[in-house]
């Protein structure tokens, strides 16, 4: 049998496990948030943000973010139907309602029109979901933001490396979060970040972060609300630091992997990679193909011909709607039609031309098949 190709994995060089290795022999008492504050220094720096904070995952940052801006009970947050449970559950676990609107045909993320349609007085917060590291429409999102007060999250958790008209996906919204999950271009492991420009809300959720303690509190153990447990540990954001390190190098090589799917898919009928419009850098996390339904190329066809060849690929994203706890919205018909014709490519770092080269043959004789 031939080798397995997985679809993702981290790429961890000598320099984090060196850094690892100091955290966890020398990272303690005062030295216990040393390379915590790196790594966020970093980070703010690459984004070119005024604040981050280190957080123990995606799903953290966006529940604290949101507590924040006060979301909770009878409040409506609207977001893709297309996404990973994570975006909806912290609104969930406040006591809001997030309702799901459809996703746009070409980049498999928010409608904006879709987004405006949907707003109530309820609305609290509207989520863009940077999907698969293409990019949300922020200029209009923003614009109906504005016209209602409402604020516009990014989840930029697949978005490390995607830029919006030189912006840097997560640096726009009222606050981004980020995941360094080991299937992410940057990991730690687990882990996430919260950033923003907002000296408040980065002074709430600093103290939401460790259990409701304000960091300018004298008093010892005495928490000045009931916060949460979402810190990030040092030996994590070591790891996170060696990341930084070769962050450009990282972001590089998924889009190189991403630009020869691209160029090798060119005339192939029937077939959309993730776009990358005029102004747009797409991160390339996740490489997607998505097949028009004329060609007859189903999730189940594309995943028994991969595994024929010993090749570990994704489905999309169910719609979060179909999930049991919550209500359909079958109207929603990208959202619930694409992930029928889709599928994520592998595109870990260390790929080689061969891997990439099997993974590119199935694709077109899939392609033949059934032409």
């Amino acid at each position: 049998m031939k080798p397995r190709i997985h679809y993702t994995k981290p790429s961890i060089t000598e320099l984090e496990v060196r850094y690892a290795t100091d955290a966890a022999a020398n990272g303690w008492g005062d030295k216990c948030y040393d390379y915590i504050n790196r790594f966020e220094e970093a980070f703010k720096a690459h984004l070119g943000v005024k604040y981050a904070i280190a957080t123990s995952s995606c799903t953290g940052a966006l529940h604290m973010g949101m507590a924040a801006l006060g979301i909770g009970p009878g409040d409506e947050v609207i977001m893709a139907d297309t996404n990973w449970i994570a975006t909806a559950a912290p609104i969930v676990h406040l006591g809001a309602k997030p309702v799901f609107v459809d996703i746009l045909p070409d980049s498999w993320c928010l409608d904006p029109d879709l987004v405006e349609q949907a707003i109530t007085p309820r609305t609290k917060a509207i989520v863009a979901v940077h999907l698969y590291g293409n990019l949300c429409e922020m200029d209009r999102l923003f614009e109906i933001g504005e016209k209602y007060g409402i604020s516009v999250i990014e989840d930029a958790a697949e978005a490390i490396g995607s830029v919006y008209h030189g912006k840097r996906a997560g640096s726009m919204g009222k606050f981004g979060a980020f995941s360094f999950h080991g299937t992410k271009t940057l990991t730690t492991g687990e882990g996430g970040m919260f950033v923003t420009n907002d000296p408040d809300l980065y002074v709430h959720v600093l103290t939401l972060s460790n259990h409701g303690r304000a960091r300018g509190q004298i008093k010892q153990f005495w928490p000045d609300m009931v916060g949460y447990k979402y810190k990030m540990s040092n030996i994590q954001a070591a790891i996170g630091c060696g990341q930084m390190e070769r962050i450009e190098e990282l972001i590089y090589r998924k889009h190189e992997i991403f630009s020869y799917y691209r160029e090798q898919f060119k005339g192939l009928p029937g077939i959309l990679l993730n776009p990358e419009p005029d102004g747009i850098v797409n991160g390339a996390w996740m490489p997607t193909t998505v097949f028009t339904s004329e060609t007859g190329i189903t999730r189940e066809k594309l995943q028994a011909a991969f595994d024929e060849e010993n090749i570990d690929a994704r489905v999309f994203f169910w719609p979060l709607s179909s999930l049991p706890m919550f209500d359909p919205v079958q109207s929603n018909q990208n959202a619930w039609s694409i992930p029928e014709r889709a599928i994520n490519l592998p595109s870990y770092h260390e790929m080689n031309d061969d891997e990439i080269v099997r993974v590119v043959s199935v694709i077109r004789k899939v392609t033949q098949e059934m032409a």
